[in-house]
């Protein structure tokens, strides 16, 4: 059972989310929050699976309940609900470690989808929404040369090449003839070696560190890590 919290300032919309995840069977929605400040309490108290989180709320807003979510759980899973896709505080909300974003007005399935997605750990965006997302980050930060992840073995270095393609867990275990529970494994292992949080913040790394091109493709050479 996949254990959900929600937070929302409109009751309506708490309502509603509630009824279309619990009408699923496989997941239950452990608690509803009003404002950041309660989403934090109510977080710390249930220990949700899944967190979907407005950014717009009174007192305390989403972003900052992200960053205090995440400073005393820095594994859980925060969906960003919004109400615009272009929303500026959606990208400050995925700088700060939320797995992705559901705009408000999606099919409901979308979000239904979501929700056993994050819970699995995939990521949560579309690749030409990832496209946008790299963009930017990669437009806030300086301008580096890059520079092979440190650390990493070459399997892992080829994972976060192809995690920073958009490919889902499933494509990358087609495209390197491996399960997909190695796939997860090589995943896990990279991201703590960096001190990632999720999966759009991987993407980042690998297109700053030169992994994957501008046209999204990977960069096909040895880039200095161990052996598998």
């Amino acid at each position: 059972m996949i254990r959900v919290l929600v937070a929302d300032d409109q009751a309506l919309v708490r309502a509603g989310v509630r009824m279309l995840l619990q009408a699923t069977g496989d997941m239950e929605v452990v608690g509803e929050a009003e404002d950041g400040a309660e989403a934090v309490r109510l977080a710390e108290r249930h220990l949700p699976d899944v967190i979907l989180m407005d950014l717009r709320m009174p007192r305390v807003d989403g972003l900052e309940a992200i960053r205090r979510v995440l400073a005393a759980r820095p594994g859980a899973r925060i969906v960003v609900l919004t109400t615009f896709a272009e929303d500026g505080n959606v990208y400050a909300a995925l700088r700060a470690g939320a797995v992705g974003f559901l705009v408000k007005d999606d099919e409901p399935e979308r979000m239904v989808d979501a929700v056993r997605r994050a819970a699995a750990g995939e990521q949560l965006l579309a690749p030409s929404v990832l496209r946008r997302v790299v963009a930017r980050f990669l437009d806030a930060e300086e301008r580096a040369v890059p520079a092979a992840p440190s650390g990493l073995t070459e399997r892992e270095v080829e994972v976060l090449a192809l995690v920073g393609t958009g490919l889902s867990n499933a494509e990358i275990a087609e495209e390197l003839h491996v399960g997909v529970t190695t796939v997860k494994t090589h995943i896990a292992a990279a991201m703590e070696k960096l001190g990632l949080r999720n999966r759009i913040q991987a993407a980042v790394v690998a297109h700053r560190t030169g992994l994957v091109d501008a046209s999204f493709r990977p960069v096909h050479q040895r880039r200095g890590g161990t052996a598998t």
